[in-house]
């Protein structure tokens, strides 16, 4: 495990200080989850787009074009 310093201003840090107390958790490990939950969105943006690149707008037509037209269920109208 690796040692970080880091400085915030007073205001975040007790507002951090608050929230990890009541999540009844350190502020090590609030910091910690806060940066793995923006490392898992910046990585998910990657992923979908790498995925949208190699998507088929052709083939996605023809998934689409076998489904049936049937009126939406009561409810689902727009």
């Amino acid at each position: 495990m690796s040692t970080m310093s880091l400085r915030l201003p007073d205001s975040l840090h007790k507002r951090v200080r608050e929230l990890a107390q009541q999540e009844g958790i350190s502020i090590n490990q609030f910091v910690s989850t806060a940066v793995a939950e923006k490392m898992a969105a910046l990585l998910t943006v990657d992923y979908l787009e790498e995925r949208a690149r190699r998507g088929s707008r052709e083939k996605f037509l023809a998934v689409l074009a076998k489904v049936p037209d049937n009126p939406p269920e009561p409810g689902d109208e727009l």
